[in-house]
């Protein structure tokens, strides 16, 4: 029988950091982006051909949308498909509240 690592590690909040992976801030982001997207889509009950004409993009990158495979979408093509979708997207940059805390990125989704 295997024996189980019982050590255990606090994440980070980034999985994509805690993996090694590089740019783990833009992964998150991008992840985040998807996810709300998908939402969005899954409220309409949309099918992919009418979510590619909405977007303007093609059914196969809808698909590769929809299963979180993000490598060949920016956050800014992520952010237009949200404006699409009738939705605004605000960033704000804000220092942080104490001196020696480090400045964190955030998401929020209505």
């Amino acid at each position: 029988m295997a024996k189980i690592n019982d050590k255990i590690i606090e994440s980070s909040g980034n999985v994509f950091a805690d993996l090694g992976l590089p740019d783990p801030g833009e992964r998150l982001l991008k992840a985040k982006l998807a996810i709300k997207i998908k939402e969005l889509l899954e409220q309409r009950e949309l099918t992919q051909t009418s979510t590619a004409k909405l977007l303007g993009i093609d059914q196969p990158k809808v698909s590769r949308l929809l299963r979180g495979r993000l490598s060949g979408f920016s956050v800014e093509r992520l952010f237009d498909f949200l404006n699409r979708l009738g939705y605004n997207v605000e960033v704000r940059i804000s220092p942080t509240s104490r001196k020696n805390t480090r400045a964190k990125t955030h998401i929020r989704a209505a």
